[in-house]
């Protein structure tokens, strides 16, 4: 849309005029078409503006679902896995725990019996 600029401004004391004083009392038109004309570019910008806010508001809300869904999702798997591994490990940590008594203990067995020995034989 072509703006017009004005060569001239109005004088003040017509901008200052109430709406009731610039119209036709016939037909209801501004005389001051023009101003009125700019008042209403004025708000068409703005709404266009508040427009392409809000679309571009819905845009970024869905890609945030979609986001916060897949990372829901990767949530619940690593949950569901940590879950799993800590079952698991509770599972075979008592196993685990004999087999390494059994290793300590046989070790110190070991141990034992060659501290005999040597103590036998070097007395």
């Amino acid at each position: 849309m072509d703006q017009h600029l004005p060569m001239h401004a109005l004088p003040e004391e017509i901008q200052k005029m109430s709406r009731d004083e610039t119209v036709c009392k016939y037909c209801g038109v501004s005389y001051l078409i023009l101003h009125e004309f700019k008042l209403m570019e004025e708000k068409v910008k703005a709404m266009e503006n508040k427009m392409k806010f809000y679309e571009e508001s819905v845009e970024r809300e869905k890609r945030l679902q979609a986001e916060l869904q897949s990372l829901s999702q990767d949530f619940e798997l690593c949950r569901t896995d940590s879950e799993s591994k800590t079952e698991r490990l509770l599972f075979a940590l008592p196993s685990k725990i004999n087999y390494l008594l059994s290793e300590v203990l046989s070790t110190w067995e070991q141990w034992h019996a060659w501290h005999s020995y040597l103590t036998v034989i070097l007395e």
